[in-house]
């Protein structure tokens, strides 16, 4: 039987962090965990608190901390205020980095400086900060395991080849499969009214309103482009997106020879969260597995860019480089929480992004605090493109 292993959960509130506890609970014996930590959400961090009688419970909200200390059990030290989440990130042999959005940065690199296993649901941070992420997984014992259903399947691709986490020579192409979102087949002009509650109508996933937009718009695969170029070593031109529906198909990788191979499950985060937790053992729980007798069929197709060009966005960010996808991502988020204020139309949210992609100043970050002035720089440029958008793009 495989040692406990402790873990820190950032994040613990949110659909990645709740779904994590579940697996927790799967495993008696296997995890402890000794860390949660939750941007807000008092209530519900005491309760997992409560449960799970960690060490220490942090949160970012300073104003909720004293209504947390008088529901957390006692001996359990309580961290707030900014750096709290990150604090709990040197405290496990896992971190689980459930934080969303770019807030997710900080934990993401003190987990991998202080030589933690890193398991990744935060794309943004390793988007926004990649050359300084990747600096900080020279640690000595440092280890970026991807959450994410379809870089955790290329993951076990590429294991599965004997290709090696970083790709290598038998590597010929990485295909990350797309749902399409709830607004697949429809056309730019069909686009061009749908509410905040159509795009938040998911066909086969259930995630936050953040990254529900993202998948809607496209852009949440682009941001997994530019992930899986950081997380493989490999060209953003052996990186393919293909749109398939059902969600079976949660990434394939494709060899030189010719092979082409795919890790398929029923839609279901538990699966990626816990391989995250346990690799490169098993979990002995089977969420995710699939009815044969039932399934039906597989279809693929191609993304249509005209009708949601925030994937052709990415692809160009990413190729520009520097703090070019850092900028992509302030952009990105703005321009979303706009959408779910009703501020802007849908359609607005890629003419956002591409104003101030081509107003941005591209830089090399050599550390955190160039990644940090990037970002806002980005959100300041998105507000302002924003603000110009003409009466009818805003309701």
């Amino acid at each position: 039987m495989a040692a406990e292993r402790t873990v820190a959960l950032a994040g613990s509130t949110g659909s990645i962090g709740t779904q994590a506890i579940e697996v927790i609970r799967a495993a008696p014996g296997r995890f402890r965990v000794v860390a949660l930590g939750s941007g807000s959400k008092a209530d519900l961090l005491a309760a997992q608190a409560r449960e799970l009688r960690p060490e220490r419970v942090a949160i970012a909200d300073a104003a909720q901390a004293g209504r947390l200390a008088e529901l957390l059990p006692r001996g359990t030290e309580l961290l707030a205020g900014d750096g709290a989440l990150a604090a709990i990130a040197e405290d496990a042999d896992v971190v689980l980095n459930g934080v969303v959005g770019f807030a997710g940065l900080p934990v993401t690199l003190a987990a991998l400086r202080a030589g933690r296993r890193l398991a990744l649901a935060n794309k943004e941070s390793l988007i926004a900060g990649g050359p300084v992420v990747q600096r900080a997984l020279q640690a000595p014992g440092a280890e970026l395991v991807p959450v994410d259903s379809e870089h955790c399947a290329v993951h076990q691709c590429l294991r599965a080849v004997g290709a090696g986490e970083m790709g290598g020579p038998a590597l010929r192409k990485i295909l990350l499969t797309a749902s399409g979102g709830p607004f697949r087949g429809r056309t730019l002009h069909e686009l061009a009214e749908v509410s905040v509650e159509d795009a938040l109508a998911h066909p086969t996933w259930k995630m936050g309103p953040k990254i529900t937009i993202d998948s809607s718009t496209l852009m949440n695969k682009g941001l997994e482009v530019i992930e899986a170029h950081l997380l493989f070593g490999v060209a953003y031109d052996q990186i393919e997106v293909v749109v398939h529906p059902q969600s079976v198909v949660h990434s394939m990788v494709e060899t030189t020879d010719g092979a082409t191979l795919a890790q398929l499950s029923v839609p279901d985060m538990r699966l990626p969260i816990g391989y995250a937790l346990s690799y490169p053992e098993r979990m002995g729980s089977a969420f995710g597995a699939i009815d044969w007798a039932t399934l039906g069929h597989l279809d693929f197709e191609v993304p249509d860019i005209a009708s949601f060009p925030c994937l052709s966005l990415a692809y160009e960010a990413g190729r520009r480089g520097g703090t070019v996808p850092a900028c992509l991502n302030g952009a990105n988020e703005i321009a979303v929480q706009g959408f779910l204020e009703g501020r802007l139309r849908w359609v607005d949210i890629p003419a956002v992004i591409e104003d101030v992609l081509t107003r941005f100043v591209a830089s090399e970050p050599e550390d955190l605090d160039d990644v940090l002035r990037a970002d806002a720089e980005a959100r300041e440029l998105a507000a302002a493109a924003l603000g110009r958008l003409p009466a009818r793009g805003r309701s």
